[in-house]
């Protein structure tokens, strides 16, 4: 990291980059009063009764320089059925966005451009509060009053400072695949402690499970690492989602910063990826043995699809260390193509294992012990201490026969599991560089990680 001690410098440096400059905001404003006006005009087209409402960072001022995303709430009704909501969310949100496309979350919303901000249009109910929600998207336009009446321009500044941070350090993103931060819990933190660096000063000091209850309202235990109560819905915890690493590395980094702050930790380096000769000499150095399940995903949105990957790739690390396999890491990608990849210390094993029975002692079960191998092509029964042992030959010798023959067996995802049922590329040792052309950022990350 490029350092420097002056932390004020640096967080005015970083200042300088984060915050939208007055014709930014004046263009946002701008984009957002049209969008406005056209959703409003639907419904009046319609003749539906409905209220419009921008929500998220950049009704909040808590946006970072650069980020164009504007979230328009169409607020229907809590009487009106589910599927006169989504149907005529779907065509308020197609006049609105005429070359916008669905998408998908708890119910479909349109999304597309508009004056080079991206847009989403959401339809949610109107409930009198966040308790009686119908929809997920229905807690949103509490959190956004919420914040709205506690953030300042101070603390919204903080805010975009904390967020670009989040970034920096690979922590920001609340969806399955990267399981840090949201903009929300950002937020909230900031409001929680007052500033940022007041907020590193405490996640530099956290010893999880870390429990705030911003509204002092919460009902329920959570078993996560990081418990943010919702300050709108007492049994709800909006943190749920920050995974342990997660946690933890937000904790690194802010130690790190405090101790010696720089810009790169707002804004590191680009990472140069990987490739093919570049993993051989990193596999060859190693001395390991890497193997790659390569195949095709099914056709999952990535908050369905990573939760499959990562079931699978636990499946399959238990599955060669129960087998007597010593796997050193493994991680899981997907793009086109989606992997598991684990990395081997020990990836071969002798032709014969060691299985130990009952004691002598302990009948009956030692002599159906030895009866069921004193004529078999084991060597044994020996005595070994007061327990009767037998060495007999290894059904598989070798993680890569493991993996070709037994890959099924091990515990899947439900979806994943199909899919290397009908089809799937075996990759093993330096032959994993073919990875590189696809892969080659996450393969660069996976063989030097940092924090």
């Amino acid at each position: 990291m490029t350092t420097s001690r002056d932390p004020e410098a640096v967080i005015e440096t970083v200042r300088e980059r984060v915050d939208p400059d007055p014709g930014e905001r004046a263009a946002l404003d701008a984009a957002v009063d049209s969008l406005v006006d056209r959703t409003e005009a639907a419904l009046a087209d319609l003749d539906v009764e409905a209220s419009v409402l921008q929500v998220g960072s950049t009704a909040r001022g808590t946006w970072v320089s650069g980020d164009r995303d504007i979230d328009v709430f169409v607020q229907f009704d809590p009487e009106l059925p589910r599927t006169d909501l989504e149907r005529l969310g779907l065509q308020v949100g197609r006049d609105v966005l005429p070359d916008g496309h669905t998408e998908f979350a708890e119910h479909p919303y349109v999304t597309g451009e508009f004056r080079g901000f991206a847009v989403d249009l959401v339809p949610c109910y109107a409930v009198p509060d966040a308790t009686q929600i119908q929809s997920a998207v229905d807690r949103t336009p509490f959190h956004n009053a919420y914040l709205k009446a506690r953030l300042d321009d101070e603390l919204a500044g903080a805010v975009r400072l904390f967020k670009q941070f989040l970034k920096g350090i690979g922590s920001y993103g609340s969806d399955l695949r990267t399981e840090g931060y949201s903009g929300y819990i950002a937020e909230l933190l900031v409001l929680e402690y007052g500033g940022f660096r007041e907020t590193l000063q405490a996640a530099s000091e956290w010893h999880p499970p870390v429990h705030l209850d911003p509204a002092e309202h919460g009902t329920r235990s959570f078993d996560d690492p990081l418990v943010v109560v919702d300050p709108t819905d007492p049994e709800r915890n909006v943190a749920a989602v920050v995974s342990h690493a997660h946690v933890a590395r937000l904790t690194h980094y802010a130690r790190q910063f405090l101790a010696d702050p720089g810009v790169d930790f707002f804004f590191p380096p680009a990472t140069s990826p990987m490739d093919e000769d570049a993993v051989r000499a990193a596999i060859q150095k190693r001395d390991t043995t890497p193997l790659a399940v390569v195949f095709d995903p099914p056709d999952l949105v990535a908050d369905q699809l990573y939760p499959q990957l990562r079931r699978s790739l636990a499946g399959l690390v238990r599955g060669l260390e129960n087998a007597g396999f010593d796997v050193l890491r493994g991680e899981t990608w997907a793009r086109d193509r989606a992997v598991l990849f684990v990395e081997l210390s020990v990836a071969d094993l002798p032709a014969i294992e060691r299985h130990e029975g009952p004691p002598v002692h302990a009948q009956p079960h030692a002599e159906r012990f030895y009866e069921t191998y004193v004529d078999s092509e084991a060597i044994g029964p020996f005595i070994d201490g007061d327990r009767y042992v037998v060495e007999r030959p290894r059904e598989i010798t070798s993680a890569e026969q493991f993996v070709a023959e037994r890959l099924t067996t091990v515990a899947l995802g439900a979806q994943i599991e199909p899919v290397l049922e009908d089809e799937f590329v075996l990759e093993v040792g330096t032959d994993v560089a073919v990875l590189a052309e696809a892969f080659g950022s996450e393969l660069a990350a996976y063989f030097h990680p940092s924090p």
